[in-house]
C-alpha cells in the first residue's frame, strides 16, 4: 500500500492567501497609513507636512474636540441607562411560555434594527418636527396645555436622539437577552422557587448572575456603536449643519468626518480616528478587568 505524500510547506499558505490579501488591503495598511497621517498636518489629498504629535497636542487643548466627546459620553450613558433595562424588560416578558404570538412580538420588536439608519433618521426628524410632528401633535391632544410647537430637535436634542436610538436598537439586544434568559438552568429556578423565593428573588439570584456575560456582552457593544455613531445625528440635525444649535449634537466621529473631508486635514482627522480607537480600547480592557474581578 502506497504512503500518503506529503503536502507541500507552501499549501497552508496557498489557502490562507485571499484572507492575507484582503487583511493586507483593507486592515493592515490603512491602521498604518492612519498611523503616518496622524502624524503630518495635511492640506488635502497628497499634501502633507510631518508635524510630530503636534496633532495630538492641540486636539488636547481643541474646545470642539471636547464638546463632542461630551456629547458622545452622554448619548452613550443615556441609551446605556434606558436601553439596557428596556431590552432585558422585554425579554423577559417576550419569553414567557404563557404569552400567545410570542414570535410576532420578537419579530415587531426586533423590526427597527433591519431599517436603513437614514431612513430612521429622516422618520424620527418628521416624529420631533416642532410644527407639524406626531409627538407634538399627541402630546397636545392628551395635554391641552402642551405647547405644539415644543423644539425637540432644538433645545432637547440630545433626548431626541436617544428616544431614536432606543427605538432603533432596543429590539436588537432583546434578541441577545432572549437568547441568555432562554439557556438559564429551569433545575436552579425550580431549586429556588422551592426554597422560598419569589420572582424577584429568582431574578436577582439565578437569571440575573447566568445572563451576565450576555449583559456584559451587550454594554460593550453598545458603547463601542455608540461611539462611533455618525449617521443619525448628522441626518436628524442636518438643517443646523449636521451638528446642531451650538454644537449640541457633535459626535466624535462628526466631527473626524467634518475635519477630514470638509476641511480637508486628513492628519488631524487620523488623529481624532487614534484618539477615538484607544479609547475604545481602554473602555474594553477596564470591562475586562471588571469581569474578571466578579468572576473570583
Amino acid at each position: 500500500m502506497k504512503s500518503a505524500r506529503p503536502h507541500p510547506a507552501w499549501a497552508p499558505w496557498f489557502f490562507l492567501a485571499p484572507f492575507l490579501l484582503l487583511f493586507a488591503a483593507f486592515f493592515a495598511w490603512p491602521l498604518v497609513r492612519a498611523a503616518v497621517l496622524s502624524l503630518e498636518q495635511t492640506y488635502g489629498p497628497g499634501v502633507g507636512v510631518f508635524v510630530g504629535f503636534r496633532n495630538f497636542a492641540f486636539l488636547a487643548r481643541d474646545p470642539l474636540f471636547w464638546t463632542a466627546l461630551r456629547n458622545t459620553a452622554v448619548f452613550t450613558v443615556g441609551s446605556l441607562l434606558i436601553q439596557m433595562p428596556v431590552a432585558l424588560g422585554l425579554a423577559i416578558l417576550l419569553n414567557r411560555p404563557s404569552l400567545r404570538g410570542r414570535a410576532v412580538f420578537r419579530l415587531i420588536f426586533f423590526s427597527p434594527a433591519l431599517i436603513g439608519m437614514v431612513f430612521a433618521a429622516t422618520l424620527f426628524t418628521l416624529i420631533f418636527e416642532k410644527q407639524t410632528g406626531l409627538v407634538n401633535f399627541a402630546l397636545h391632544s392628551l395635554f391641552r396645555g402642551w405647547n405644539p410647537d415644543f423644539p425637540w430637535l432644538e433645545d432637547y436634542l440630545m433626548a431626541s436622539l436617544i428616544l431614536a436610538a432606543l427605538w432603533l436598537y432596543a429590539g436588537f439586544n432583546m434578541v441577545y437577552f432572549l437568547a441568555a434568559l432562554q439557556n438559564v438552568p429551569q433545575e436552579q429556578l425550580d431549586a429556588a422557587s422551592i426554597d422560598g423565593a419569589g420572582p424577584w428573588g429568582r431574578f436577582r439570584h439565578v437569571t440575573l448572575p447566568a445572563i451576565r456575560p450576555v449583559a456584559g456582552f451587550i454594554v460593550m457593544l453598545s458603547i463601542a456603536g455608540s461611539f462611533q455613531i455618525f449617521v443619525l445625528p448628522y441626518v436628524m440635525f442636518l438643517r443646523t449643519g449636521g451638528a446642531g444649535p451650538l454644537n449640541r449634537g457633535l459626535t466624535v466621529v462628526m466631527y473626524l468626518y467634518k475635519t477630514g473631508f470638509l476641511i480637508g486635514d486628513l492628519g488631524y482627522a487620523s488623529a481624532i480616528g487614534w484618539v477615538l480607537a484607544l479609547l475604545l480600547v481602554a473602555i474594553a480592557l477596564l470591562h475586562r478587568a471588571l469581569s474578571r474581578g466578579e468572576t473570583q
